[in-house]
């Protein structure tokens, strides 16, 4: 009795650390978790990838309906890519440590050319990154469903002055011609991936640990302010791909893939060229050219943030130490990444010499 009275009391006046309604709520949140708590590790980096390109899709649609729905005019750019920008900073604070909040096939893809992402997985966070965006894309359409239909007079349309599928994904301007545009994404992904890695490289100029995503969306919002004037600046594929089928099936119709000569490629194939250009300019100019002597510290400290290597909970060992033993290779978890859709994370493996 005396102890129901404290509890009760404490409750009252908020003076008990675990009052009895907190108490309710840790109970509760501790069973679900028992629950619902996945072991699996990739299948628990598939759930945080897709959360991460999720969030960071969200506020980049968003920022881009915005600017179309509400401002009436494509020339306030700055809007849609500082929300592009911020959003790649969200997602990689949402899931960096888990996934590596990679987001982009096309930095994936810099991360498998080095050695640091294994070749199995790259298909399948292409699958869920592209997952992710097709989820957002349905979440801004129902957000913004008013302000679309009012913008576009009741009819969803993909070119003219009353068109809205340019929320969704990137289309090129009347004058740039296909071979332009595909030349403007492998530079700009290229530009990205190279500066990704230089930032991030221990024996260049390393970030502060914890600032790597503020780092990243500033990268992604200069090169989006610089080079976003020929078609949208989209520097990923899963940012692009997902959001085009969703309007394709929502109603837009199969004009969202004729656009602009079949432009729908472009950005499915050219950061993934750009991305490849990038890791080895990167590798060729830089991180091959660094002291001897310095391979030890190397080989310690990392020199690129890659590789989450923190001790996993579950079972007492770290994530490479448990590849060792089951059924998933060396070079776990995911690696961070970035891009106008990409992004890096905190903890720290070494990077390849030659």
């Amino acid at each position: 009795m005396r102890h129901l009275h404290h509890s009760h009391r404490c409750h009252r006046c908020h003076r008990c650390p675990c009052p009895l309604g907190t108490m309710g709520t840790t109970s509760f949140l501790t069973r679900a978790q028992g629950l619902l708590r996945i072991r699996n590790q990739l299948v628990r980096e598939c759930l945080a990838e897709v959360l991460a390109t999720f969030v960071m899709m969200t506020i980049t649609l968003s920022s881009a309906a915005q600017k179309i729905a509400f401002f009436e005019t494509k020339g306030n750019l700055i809007t849609s890519y500082l929300g592009g920008a911020l959003g790649v900073m969200a997602g990689i604070y949402t899931a960096g440590g888990i996934s590596g909040a990679h987001m982009n096939p096309a930095f994936s893809l810099a991360m498998c050319l080095i050695g640091q992402f294994p070749w199995w997985k790259f298909p399948i966070f292409v699958v869920v990154q592209t997952l992710g965006s097709f989820i957002s894309a349905g979440a801004v359409y129902i957000l913004y469903y008013d302000a679309i239909w009012h913008h576009s007079n009741g009819t969803l349309t993909v070119s003219g002055p009353q068109e809205t599928a340019s929320i969704f994904a990137t289309y090129p301007a009347d004058f740039v011609s296909v071979a332009n545009g595909f030349l403007d994404q492998v530079i700009g992904t290229g530009v990205l991936i190279i500066a990704v890695m230089g930032t991030m490289d221990t024996r260049n100029k390393p970030v502060p640990k914890g600032l790597e995503p503020v780092v990243v969306a500033l990268l992604v919002l200069s090169i989006e302010c610089s080079m976003g004037a020929n078609c949208g600046c989209p520097l990923n594929p899963a940012r692009d791909i997902g959001p085009r089928l969703f309007t394709y099936l929502a109603g837009w119709g199969p004009e969202v893939f004729s656009r602009g000569n079949g432009w729908w490629w472009v950005p499915l194939v050219a950061p993934l060229l750009g991305a490849a250009v990038g890791t080895y300019l990167y590798q060729l100019f830089v991180a091959f050219h660094y002291p001897e002597e310095d391979s030890e510290a190397v080989a310690e400290q990392g020199s690129i943030v890659l590789v989450n290597t923190a001790i996993d909970t579950d079972i007492g060992r770290s994530p490479k130490e448990k590849d060792a033993g089951e059924s998933v290779p060396a070079g776990y978890p995911p690696t961070p990444c970035a891009s106008s859709t990409v992004s890096p994370t905190v903890a720290v493996t070494p990077l390849k010499e030659s």
